[in-house]
């Protein structure tokens, strides 16, 4: 498990051995996830410049990447 995974685990208030204290944390760990995943497209996308065709397309996929998971600004 990467150290950031356990980062995140514990944000949400779970430990690392792997036991969930419920549904809503590994609800809140799975939309952290998702977002540091969004989070690494637009890092990324920022650099070549907008208006790009690359850029355009990763903007449509991240916002396709949100509908599917339900994830909010």
């Amino acid at each position: 498990m990467s150290e950031r995974i356990r980062e995140l685990i514990k944000q949400v208030g779970t430990d690392v051995s792997g036991k969930w204290v419920g549904v809503a944390n590994s609800e809140k760990l799975a939309e952290l996830i998702v977002q540091e995943c969004i989070l690494t497209i637009q890092m990324g996308i920022t650099r070549d410049g907008h208006n790009t065709e690359q850029y355009l397309r990763s903007v449509k996929h991240i916002k396709q990447i949100k509908e599917h998971f339900g994830v909010k600004e």
